[in-house]
């Protein structure tokens, strides 16, 4: 399969994550890799390249930048923007990519997860990819709907008790 004319799955991110990874490619763009370019062009001036450990570092720093370069760009060309109060017009009370759902578990303690997408997973804030178990049983689902999914741990049972749509950070 070649990898260029292959279609993956979609990308979606709110448009906090996409303000996030255009400041992250404007950084590495116009300042990173700019000064580790001076750096390059300093440790190259002090002579024989094959043994100067400074200008081997920055030659491999730029390779590192040059590829996150790409991925970043990449990622935002290809992305879809999807920004949670939007969805709520749509959503007719359903989970929709960017809700924020408080589940109800077996033992009746009550979560919060938000559906984001996969460069925005934040298990420490609740924020769950919209491709992980949890986040395709939530997609669908509405208030008093029972879900269950499987995990690593094993099978899980949830109930929805609220959702809702508001900016996520």
């Amino acid at each position: 399969m070649n990898p260029k004319t292959s279609k993956s799955a979609p990308i979606y991110m709110t448009p906090a994550c996409a303000q996030r990874l255009r400041a992250e490619l404007k950084e590495t763009l116009y300042k990173l890799r700019p000064e580790m370019v001076k750096t390059a062009a300093w440790a190259a001036s002090n002579g024989d390249r094959s043994e100067n450990a400074d200008y081997h570092y920055a030659k491999k720093k730029l390779r590192q930048y040059d590829g996150r370069i790409r991925f970043l760009t990449g990622r935002l060309e290809d992305a879809t923007i999807v920004d949670p109060a939007e969805q709520q017009k749509i959503a007719n009370g359903r989970v929709l990519f960017g809700a924020t759902v408080t589940v109800e578990n077996e033992e009746g303690e009550e979560k919060v997860f938000s559906i984001v997408g996969v460069d925005e997973y934040d298990g420490s804030r609740g924020y769950v990819s919209w491709t992980s178990p949890i986040g395709q049983a939530l997609l669908g689902s509405s208030e008093g709907d029972l879900i269950s999914f499987t995990t690593p741990g094993g099978r899980s049972e949830l109930e929805i008790v609220k959702v809702e749509y508001k900016p996520l950070e």
